[in-house]
């Protein structure tokens, strides 16, 4: 599931900041994805709960909060 964040240094230090929040991503951006379409990309598993979701949903909140992206 990508997460479009547009700028890659925003999806780059916004991966590098979930890991340590304990959450993998893995940031892309040009030239893999086009200009202004950098992103993370999250893997989602049926093995993932309602609890894991949950987590990760807050770790972005943090992150994205401080990074001024939400």
């Amino acid at each position: 599931m990508p997460v479009i964040l547009g700028e890659t240094a925003h999806a780059i230090e916004m991966s590098e900041l979930l890991l340590g929040e304990g959450v993998f991503v893995t940031g892309f951006g040009y030239p893999v994805v086009p200009q202004g379409q950098a992103r993370v990309r999250c893997q989602l598993s049926a093995s993932h709960t309602r609890e894991d979701l949950e987590f990760a949903l807050q770790a972005f909140r943090r992150v994205g909060t401080k990074l001024g992206l939400i």
